[in-house]
């Protein structure tokens, strides 16, 4: 099933005197705050509307309305920002790396099983998806479009077709 509340950012420190959050992104980018109106804070979601956003370095800052001074923003340090899921429409073929964690990987051809998704590392060139396996090794595989054939959240898995020796002792 589908999570309604997604990570997208933890707040790591205080900007300013103002109640501006740092934050380390889970997204593509900072810009992708701007496309939103809200985000929701801590365990509990609490609704807060996000008046405005901006990248510094490698971080985004964040204004949340009701945060207004430095004060208000150190016990927040740590607590994560979700969004909800409906509040972002993703392009054909965009997914949110969460729904793809924990996905089984099969054989586009065998159906094979070789175990679950449990990490994936964005390194620019292309995804590479890291497979746990039943008996606990670790497997990875591009995401590229002679690997990755396809993914179906509704369904729980994804399809590959190995290249030759990608899976050592599996090919």
């Amino acid at each position: 099933m589908r999570k309604q509340y997604l990570e997208v950012a933890k707040i790591v420190a205080p900007q300013g005197l103002r109640g501006e959050l740092r934050v380390q992104y889970y997204c593509d980018g900072p810009d992708f705050f701007k496309k939103l109106n809200r985000l929701f804070l801590g365990k509990d979601k609490t609704e807060l509307p996000l008046l405005s956003s901006r990248a510094n370095g490698n971080l985004a800052v964040l204004k949340l309305q009701g945060i207004d001074d430095r004060e208000q923003v150190t016990p927040l340090v740590g607590k994560m920002l979700y969004i909800f899921r409906e509040d972002v429409q993703l392009e054909q073929g965009v997914y949110f790396l969460q729904d793809l964690i924990g996905l089984t990987v099969k054989d586009a051809d065998s159906g094979e099983v070789y175990g679950t998704v449990d990490d994936i590392y964005q390194n620019g060139a292309a995804d590479v998806y890291s497979i746990r396996t039943a008996d606990g090794r670790q497997l990875m595989f591009p995401a590229i479009p002679e690997v990755l054939i396809s993914r179906d959240i509704d369904a729980g898995e994804i399809l590959i077709r190995p290249l030759k020796g990608l899976f050592d002792d599996e090919n």
